[in-house]
């Protein structure tokens, strides 16, 4: 039967199962590349790729002593969570704002819809006129990708997730409107901006990575830049590798997060 539920350990061993046709696949090209040319580096072998971590991970002078992988990672998740941190802070303010007070909604609701088509890598050249080419334009790049987007799903949210009925009675309590937009519109649509933002996640990181891979000095994307210029794929798989593993922490820890703060709303 159509979406018939299966036991947990079938859950476990369809999940080992299909990482290791994946590692298995990887190892069989790789061995095929390698029969053509022992030399190559764009489908590395398991010694080759321990190599590239070996690399990646050995102090660096230029970096007064930290590796190629601490120093990008400092900057490129700094510059994540302080763009991802500023483009939902606004966009909470303005999904906020429109939901609750419709003025607020035609006055921002037509430009919101616009700027949500336009691409932030198609503006880079417009970010680097108005903010230069340091932290401040990879914060902008972030916030601009974030808040069209987000700001129109918490207003979404607060319009149909909040019922009137619940309005009504906090009025007929006495509730100011700051008072009923922190107790009674925010407070119901939480779940709902969290799970937002955990959409978001994964195109935050990649207007970031794109701006890093165009004009960055350190950071995972000039790093990627840098590598497929030598065409060395052991220390670009690593890369993709941390990249993926912290995009699904932050997942997991936002998922977490929503059933903490609001059990109500269910798995």
């Amino acid at each position: 039967m159509i979406r018939q539920p299966i036991s947990l350990r079938a859950h476990i061993i369809l999940g080992v199962v299909s990482i290791a046709v994946l590692l298995a696949g990887y190892t069989w090209l790789s061995h095929r590349q390698h029969q053509k040319n022992p030399a190559d580096t764009t489908i590395p072998n398991w010694s080759q790729l321990a190599e590239g971590v070996a690399r990646v991970l050995k102090p660096q002078d230029r970096y007064d002593g930290d590796s190629w992988l601490w120093t990008d990672a400092k900057a490129t998740f700094a510059r994540h969570f302080t763009g991802l941190a500023v483009g939902v802070l606004a966009a909470v303010v303005i999904g906020l704002a429109m939901g609750c007070f419709t003025p607020v909604e035609a006055l921002l609701l037509p430009p919101l819809s616009c700027l949500a088509k336009v691409p932030p890598t198609a503006m880079l050249a417009v970010f680097f006129v108005l903010v230069g080419t340091g932290t401040e334009l990879y914060i902008a790049m972030i916030a601009f990708g974030v808040i069209p987007t987000l700001a129109q799903s918490i207003y979404q949210s607060a319009r149909t997730d909040v019922p009137e009925e619940l309005i009504y009675k906090a009025y007929t309590l006495g509730a100011s409107h700051p008072e009923l937009i922190w107790n009674v519109t925010f407070k119901q649509i939480l779940p709902r901006i969290i799970e937002s933002v955990r959409l978001q996640v994964g195109p935050a990181m990649v207007y970031l990575i794109a701006a890093e891979y165009s004009i960055g000095e350190v950071g995972f994307g000039f790093r990627l830049r840098m590598q497929q210029r030598l065409s060395d794929m052991s220390t670009v798989y690593l890369y993709l590798l941390v990249l993926a593993a912290v995009g699904f922490l932050m997942d997991y820890s936002l998922t977490w997060l929503r059933r903490l703060l609001c059990p109500w709303f269910g798995k």
